[in-house]
Order: C-alpha cells, then sequence, then structure tokens
C-alpha cells in the first residue's frame, strides 16, 4: 500500500474535513445493511491521516491532541462506526512511541507513514472486571513467546494489518504483542451484533498458540508506572467521538425540521423552523453541542501541555479535563441524538429514515466506560486535590 504523508496539523484537518464529508454520502446506508467499511478505510489509511502521530524525526507530521481530536470529531460527525474503528489505532502507536525500542519504532513508523493498520484485541469477557486480563504470553527457550486467549469487542481487527494484543507475561504484568492479521493461530470472528455501531465489527479474535517473536512485544505496564496520558489520550478520542455524533445529529435535525416537518397547527407559522417553540429547543440543543465542542478542545490543549512538560500535576490535570469532556459528550450525543425525533416529529421515527442510527451509535458508544466513575474523579479532585488513578480507562 502507498499512503500519501501529511505534513502538519492544517493539512490533516483539511483532509479530515474531506474525508468526512465523503463519508458522510454512504453512512446511512452502510449502517441499514450492515455494509462494512472497507474501501472507506483504504481511502483513510490512503489519506495519510492514521500516521499523524508519527514523530517527525520519524518522517510523521506529529500532531497535537488538539488536531488529532478535532479529526476524530470531524470524522463521527459523518459516520460514528468509521471513527470508533481507529480509536485503538491511535492507542497503540502511543505505546510504542512510549515502550518501543528505536528499532521498534523504526520499524512501526515505518509501516503507519505506509497506511498499514492497528486493530485492537483487549477486552475480555467472562472475567472479573474490564482490567482482569487472562490472554497469556508465555515466554519460549529461543527468547519468542507463545499467545494464547479469546479477545471480544476487538473493534478493528477484522480490517488490520497489525492487531496489538494485550496480554499478561512473566509476573503477570500486561504487555502488548503486535501479531500480523494473518498470523497461524489468529482467527478474527466478525460477530459483532451491537445494536448501534454497525459497521466497526467489534467481533472477537481467538488466539491458539500464536507465535511472537520478542521484538514484537512491549512492556505495557511501564506505561503506568509514571506519569503518563495514555489514558487521557485514548479517552479524548473517544470524547471526540461523542461530540461528533451530537453535532452530527443537530445538524440531520435541523435540515429535517427546515425540509420536511410542518409546523403545528397552534403555532401560528407558516414552516416548522419559524416554531418558537423549536426555536427555543434548536437553542437548548446547540448549548449541548458547543459546550461539547469547548471543553474537548479545552481537554486537548491539556493534553498538549502535558505532552510538552509531562509531571504527576500535569497528567492528573489533562486526565481531570479529559474526563470532563467525555462526561459533557456522552450525556449530549444521547440527549441530542433522542431530541431529534422530539424536535422532528411522527414522521423522523419512519425506520425507513434510518435517523436512529445517531441515537443507536451514541447509546452503544457512550456505554464503553461509565461516566458515573469519572464524575467520580472530578469530584475527588475538585475537592480535596485527589489525583486521579493511573490506568487507561481516564
Amino acid at each position: 500500500m502507498t499512503a500519501h504523508v501529511i505534513a502538519d496539523d492544517a493539512e490533516a484537518l483539511a483532509v479530515a474535513a474531506a474525508l468526512a464529508e465523503e463519508f458522510r454520502a454512504g453512512a446511512s446506508a452502510r449502517d441499514v445493511e450492515r455494509r462494512l467499511p472497507r474501501a472507506e478505510l483504504d481511502r483513510l489509511s490512503a489519506s495519510g491521516l492514521l500516521a499523524v502521530t508519527v514523530p517527525a524525526e520519524h518522517g510523521g507530521a506529529d500532531v497535537g491532541a488538539t488536531t488529532l481530536a478535532e479529526v476524530f470529531r470531524l470524522l463521527a460527525s459523518a459516520d460514528a462506526s468509521l471513527a470508533q474503528i481507529p480509536q485503538s489505532h491511535f492507542a497503540y502507536v502511543n505505546v510504542i512511541r512510549r515502550q518501543g525500542t528505536e528499532e521498534q519504532r523504526k520499524f512501526f513508523f515505518a509501516e503507519l507513514l505506509a497506511g498499514r493498520r492497528f486493530g485492537n484485541a483487549q477486552s475480555e469477557a467472562g472475567t472479573k472486571h474490564v482490567q482482569d486480563i487472562r490472554t497469556r504470553l508465555e515466554p519460549q527457550p529461543n527468547g519468542s513467546y507463545v499467545l494464547t486467549g479469546v479477545k471480544h469487542y476487538s473493534t478493528g481487527a477484522l480490517f488490520a494489518d497489525w492487531i496489538p494484543v494485550l496480554a499478561r507475561a512473566e509476573e503477570d504484568r500486561l504487555h502488548v504483542a503486535y501479531v500480523p492479521r494473518d498470523a497461524p493461530g489468529l482467527t478474527v470472528v466478525d460477530d459483532w451484533d451491537g445494536l448501534g455501531q454497525r459497521t466497526t465489527a467489534s467481533g472477537t479474535v481467538r488466539l491458539d498458540g500464536v507465535e511472537v517473536p520478542a521484538d514484537r512485544v512491549l512492556p505495557h505496564h511501564l506505561t503506568f508506572e509514571g506519569p503518563q496520558l495514555h489514558g487521557a489520550v485514548a479517552q479524548l478520542l473517544h470524547a471526540a467521538i461523542d461530540a461528533g455524533i451530537a453535532s452530527g445529529a443537530l445538524a440531520e435535525a435541523a435540515e429535517f425540521v427546515r425540509t420536511k416537518s410542518r409546523p403545528w397547527f397552534e403555532s401560528g407559522v407558516d414552516t416548522a423552523a419559524e416554531d418558537p417553540l423549536l426555536i427555543q429547543r434548536f437553542g437548548e440543543l446547540a448549548l449541548q453541542v458547543r459546550a461539547s465542542e469547548a471543553l474537548l478542545r479545552e481537554a486537548a490543549r491539556a493534553v498538549d501541555s502535558a505532552q510538552a512538560d509531562l509531571t504527576d500535576d500535569s497528567a492528573a490535570e489533562a486526565s481531570i479535563a479529559v474526563a470532563t469532556a467525555k462526561v459533557q459528550a456522552a450525556r449530549a450525543a444521547v440527549e441530542v441524538a433522542s431530541a431529534l425525533f422530539e424536535v422532528s416529529g411522527t414522521r423522523s421515527a419512519l425506520n425507513s429514515l434510518n435517523l436512529h442510527r445517531h441515537w443507536r451509535d451514541a447509546r452503544t458508544h457512550t456505554l464503553h466506560d461509565p461516566t458515573r466513575w469519572k464524575v467520580q474523579h472530578i469530584g475527588r479532585y475538585a475537592l480535596n486535590g485527589t489525583r486521579p488513578p493511573r490506568h487507561g480507562l481516564l
């Protein structure tokens, strides 16, 4: 595969905006038919967007969190499923940046610049909790490893060139093994059956004695032994997806009301767009969307600032800022996507129009991790100055 190499933040944003418009046109049909976006992902890879966080010394644009968050928001405003697929891709690029050796960085950054995609094999079902990882990397006498386990919710794995697998190795410490999609013993099952984000193919990955060379394994546990932004960046992208869903739903609601809705007979106006009660409701919904976008930008700036001077305090401030953005964006996505029907009227509920995809996407994506725990950490920080814990979900 040959991919364009994006030069800077401005080009990344321009490319993302253009692709969002292109992807928007077919988003509803892909959702209805559960038609997986292979061609669209190839366009995304070829555009160079998936390599924009590659460090400058390795030939990448090395864009900041502010740009990356806006890229995801733009894509999600057009197609939330498509935007969700590369979220883990960027999380595992960060693992290489932080924990990779120079040779590992050189190899994988070249792969990214060539348009290669990372998937993910992280979560497991039936365990005690989300961080109870039981997939094993068993060391072999020759220094390599053998990987065994079953992963669920493996967004992006079906479309990936490399699948980063979260597993426990020596002393039960977390590592990430980067495994080729076609490795013997690795099977990706397209069994995702979510009510929303239908085309993410977030199915099952089975690992049956997969051989992994030592130079494809990174010590992820070291990420959390000092101040870190791994969780903040990952969650920032989730917040951006929610903010994008909210803005996309609001735009579609406005278009529907302007072009297809009838005014309520008591309003005394000629068009639904002139109804003062609808105008009031759209104002309320716009406040939710704008608040989400503003908090997203503030959180991204906090991440960029912490990246420039990483300390316990700056990392904590970034994590809290991201948590705040995520809570607001999740609430806005669900509320605005639901209110779309309230403002648009009975016709908007027709299944053939598929306007409910925004709500289904919002309701599904916002279940990724509970905002109630984010509010807890925000409260502890605001009241007692308690720094949030170091883990990948905050």
